[in-house]
């Protein structure tokens, strides 16, 4: 289980599961970020367009671009932005399909850590936008405990079932983000960690949006029905949850650059 590839083919599971941590973390991360208005954005990984939403509400856009692999999840994500100064295609975030220098800003959210070749897909961005441009991205402290539901993979870990993971945790280190922007030949880089908190009506809420994941549905459906009650027991201990709702604690580490020129 440990080399299979995550896939995000459903963008109506994706949002319970993901898009609303992606919007809370993008919240933060463009209070941080405070980029200016009409600018012409590139929304590398756009996934469902949970954060392109975002950039659409707040910023004021100009146009935006999302670029993702998956044709389901572009589906959804015109669907939900109808209307809107966007405009979806699908691509490869290490070959992206548009010419240099075409883009104010380009952004990576929630996506480093599965690129193939995390440097190539910056320097990919770096390559997208104009001289002065910016590029930047916020992805989850996997390796410091910052995913949302890393209380449930550690306790499939304790179980023997090995959840997928993305090829390069490590992508998202401070460090690391730090040296891939300045190596990608981008200036003016900073870092930054945003932290974020999300709320379930009950351990019941939060069990069912954590198993829509494709970490989990998996390998739980491996389980045998006492493990899987094991399983549930351990992660609701875990999380001290009793009666009444479940708040969960999620890390991302965000970082920023500028193009020379």
């Amino acid at each position: 289980m440990a080399d299979e590839q995550i896939r995000f083919d459903d963008g109506d599971a994706y949002e319970n599961f993901m898009g609303r941590w992606s919007r809370l973390a993008g919240e933060a991360f463009l209070d941080w970020l405070s980029p200016a208005a009409h600018l012409r954005w590139l929304d590398v990984g756009c996934g469902n367009g949970a954060f392109t939403q975002l950039l659409v509400d707040r910023c004021a856009v100009r146009e935006v671009l999302g670029i993702d692999p998956s044709a389901e999840q572009l589906a959804f994500a015109r669907a939900r932005l109808a209307g809107a100064p966007v405009a979806f295609r699908q691509g490869d975030a290490m070959a992206l399909p548009i010419p240099d220098g075409t883009f104010d800003a380009a952004v990576m959210a929630l996506v480093i850590f599965f690129v193939p070749d995390p440097a190539k897909g910056v320097a990919e961005m770096a390559r997208a936008v104009r001289p002065g441009g910016g590029v930047c991205a916020y992805a989850w402290d996997l390796a410091g405990g910052g995913f949302p539901y890393v209380a449930l993979h550690e306790e499939m870990v304790r179980l023997g079932q090995q959840p997928p993971g993305p090829p390069h945790p490590e992508a998202a280190h401070l460090d690391a983000l730090r040296q891939s922007w300045t190596d990608a030949g981008l200036v003016d880089v900073e870092t930054h960690a945003i932290v974020v908190e999300r709320s379930f009506d009950d351990f019941e809420a939060f069990w069912a949006t954590a198993r829509q994941g494709p970490g989990a549905a998996s390998p739980l459906s491996e389980l045998q029905r006492a493990d899987a009650r094991l399983l549930k027991t351990r992660v609701r201990e875990r999380l001290g949850a009793a009666d009444g709702r479940v708040t969960i604690t999620a890390r991302a580490h965000a970082v920023r650059g500028r193009k020379p020129g």
